[in-house]
């Protein structure tokens, strides 16, 4: 039996657009004004019902300086009103125009050589800059006093990718703002010095004006420093979004605003970023030669998802067919595109865009497929697809606004990323999203979905904690984990964590210093392995497993042991471990284990914990529950090259009519998509 309408939750955009968002970038400027209602028609074909508008077009819009010329824009705005598509309206501050950066050369970015970045790409910009940001507040302003009461603006899109090309500027004027940065921070130079630890190297500062940038230096900088020059770094870009989105909602108060972000985007501290956010959205870039793009792309559903709390996101940008930046450029097989489209919403994405609309004629991104290809529309596979799926997604208005329920968090902290990957460490090898790629996929493969989160959050919602190398940790964000164990919860932490303080500074005592009482152990030494070096692991049920990157020196304190290395001087000592603490339990892994004995570590963990799968679903099929008012829609993916049964109850949402619940049993091709209503949500295990 097939369900075509389920009650709608509520709209990510309210009824300025209640539906699932659908569109692309759209830069008509590159185009003749012919085109132009070309486009609309076609769009209309789609099923688009949204288009980010001039995110690259401040040039456009601000010919000369303090000259504005709406002209071309109240027109487009107008057509594509008329034509029922709405828009994200781009402050267009992305890309400074030549004759901004052609005035003012001072404006343009210095990397940590000395070396000046020139215009002829985008993002050619000092973040610190006075000029660069006055010229956007001229800019913001001037667009959201035009455009605050025009009917088709349904959402603010500010800048585009920040620090993408540019995350950080070693200028004179970005040494100031550090500067007052630091002075903000530590208030006294012998309070920077402290956290800093600079009678090292004989690095002790007697003013602020003797510090400087992280610049190229003969040899390692202060990780201290580096460490704060890196948040310095993601506040000012944080500023400059704030700037323009200060100005929005005083013109237009009521309209959202956002700023796409990147996935696991080391650069900028997307949790602080989030908060400043009225919706969150992502770039994604699937490369199709990647046989673990599935499960990389529904990491990135879940971080976004997570760092808005719960709320939908958007997909804000995707190609509908191939890139144009790699070696090698491979397109998306016949269904990808569908699949990894459904996917995002199947996590908990309300809208589905792309870049872009058409495929440009010039420029760097002319090979970047887009909606509408170089060729006739009509008889390009890929404009099929973006038609079927704009008709798909027309009747998913059940989805929008309906939540995810996660029993697992994922800790994700990305100051301890930014001091886990600095250099000088017993191992440069360890890198932390590959540390949160290991614990996910098999719990991405399970069908047990997952949040992220800090360490500070509130965690007592979920069942299992996962701390990959949480290398830095405060204090209160130690305390926060010891209380959600000893409360019952259940903690896995791995090795590497709990080493440094905010500072950088080596937390005495004995590692990991903050959770010895909580894990049971204390960590004696490290034995980081060489590129090519295993060592053999052997489990309590005589299992055997293989290790590299890493090993410890394990003491246990009351943990009990789980494995044991099996080798070298480590033979019979502690790999794993697990220890009772208060009312719940953390277990320790001490080593890198190859994949088929983590994933053994992590399944066990989640079932001690008491979490449950989404469903019991064949390899290679994905599962997620969205939750709606009169039940749930659970949402099956078929990633495999293979036809599979998956045996569930429920009712279909019609896709494209090609699926049934037969005797149980529902049918999935190949790259196929299956979304089920069932009117009750299982109870948690």
């Amino acid at each position: 039996m097939r369900e075509t309408r389920v009650a709608a939750a509520t709209p990510l955009l309210g009824q300025r657009l209640p539906h699932l968002l659908y569109g692309a970038d759209y830069n008509p400027d590159q185009w003749a004004e012919d085109v132009w209602p070309g486009d609309v028609r076609l769009m209309r074909d789609a099923g688009v019902n949204l288009v980010s508008l001039g995110i690259f077009s401040w040039s456009r819009i601000e010919p000369r300086e303090g000259t504005f010329d709406f002209g071309w824009l109240d027109r487009i705005m107008n057509l594509l009103h008329e034509g029922g598509i709405s828009v994200d309206l781009a402050t267009a501050t992305a890309s400074p125009p030549p004759w901004l950066s052609h005035a003012h050369p001072e404006m343009l970015p210095v990397t940590a050589d000395g070396v000046r970045l020139w215009p002829g790409g985008r993002q050619h910009y000092c973040p610190s800059s006075p000029i660069y940001r006055d010229a956007t507040k001229r800019l913001v302003d001037a667009i959201a006093t035009r455009y605050a009461e025009h009917p088709a603006l349904v959402m603010w899109h500010v800048g585009n990718e920040y620090a993408c090309h540019v995350a950080a500027c070693f200028c004179d004027v970005s040494a100031l703002a550090f500067r007052e940065w630091l002075e903000q921070r530590y208030q006294t130079i012998e309070g920077l010095n402290s956290a800093w630890g600079t009678d090292f190297w004989s690095q002790r500062y007697s003013s602020w004006d003797e510090i400087l940038p992280p610049r190229r230096t003969p040899t390692w900088h202060n990780p201290s420093q580096q460490l704060d020059f890196m948040r310095f770094s993601s506040d000012e870009l944080l500023e400059c979004y704030e700037i323009e989105r200060r100005i929005l909602n005083a013109r237009t108060p009521g309209i959202p605003v956002t700023t796409n972000f990147m996935r696991f985007f080391k650069p900028l501290d997307y949790w602080k970023w989030a908060e400043r956010e009225d919706i969150v959205s992502d770039d994604v870039y699937q490369d199709p030669l990647d046989p673990e793009a599935g499960m990389r792309s529904a990491m990135a559903g879940d971080l976004m998802r997570s760092l808005g709390h719960g709320r939908p996101w958007v997909l804000m940008e995707q190609t509908p067919n191939r890139v144009n930046w790699r070696d090698v450029n491979a397109p998306k097989a016949p269904g990808q595109m569908r699949l990894w489209s459904l996917q995002a919403v199947a996590r908990g994405a309300d809208g589905v865009m792309f870049f872009q609309w058409r495929q440009s004629q010039s420029g760097a991104e002319k090979f970047h497929s887009a909606m509408v290809p170089h060729g006739p529309a009509s008889a390009s596979p890929t404009w099929q697809e973006v038609v079927r799926l704009g008709q798909e997604l027309r009747g998913l208005d059940a989805v929008c606004g309906s939540r995810i329920r996660a029993d697992v968090a994922i800790l994700l902290d990305w100051e301890s990323w930014w001091g886990l990957e600095l250099p000088s460490k017993p191992s440069n090898l360890i890198q932390q999203v590959e540390q949160l790629e290991a614990y996910y996929r098999p719990l991405f493969e399970a069908n047990v979905t997952v949040d992220f989160a800090r360490p500070t959050d509130d965690l007592s919602g979920y069942k299992l904690v996962v701390a990959p190398c949480l290398y830095m940790v405060s204090d209160a964000g130690a305390a926060n984990l010891s209380a959600y164990v000893e409360a019952g919860g259940h903690l896995l932490m791995t090795f590497f964590s709990g080493i440094v303080d905010p500072s950088e500074r080596i937390r005495l005592g004995g590692h990991p210093q903050p959770f010895k009482r909580v894990l049971g152990l204390e960590v004696v030494d490290w034995a980081p392995l060489g590129p090519k070096e295993t060592r053999g692991v052997r489990f309590g049920d005589g299992s055997e497993a293989s290790a590299d990157i890493w090993t410890e020196l394990i003491e246990v304190q009351g943990a009990e042991v789980l494995a044991r290395f099996s080798d070298s001087f480590l033979q019979g000592r502690p790999a794993v471990t697990l220890n009772r603490f208060g009312a719940g339990t953390a277990e320790y892994v001490g080593t890198n284990l190859e994949r088929r004995s983590l994933a053994g570590v992590v399944e066990a963990a989640w079932k001690r914990a008491g979490v449950s799968p989404v469903t019991e679903a064949p390899a290679g099929v994905e599962a997620v529950r969205r939750n709606v008012p009169d039940g749930s829609l659970l949402f099956l993916l078929n990633h495999g090259d293979a036809a599979v049964e998956v045996v569930t109850t429920g009712r279909i949402v019609e896709l494209d009519g090609g699926n049934e619940v037969v005797g149980g049993r529902v049918r999935l091709e190949p790259m196929d998509v299956v979304i089920l209503h069932q009117s009750e949500v299982p109870a948690p295990a």
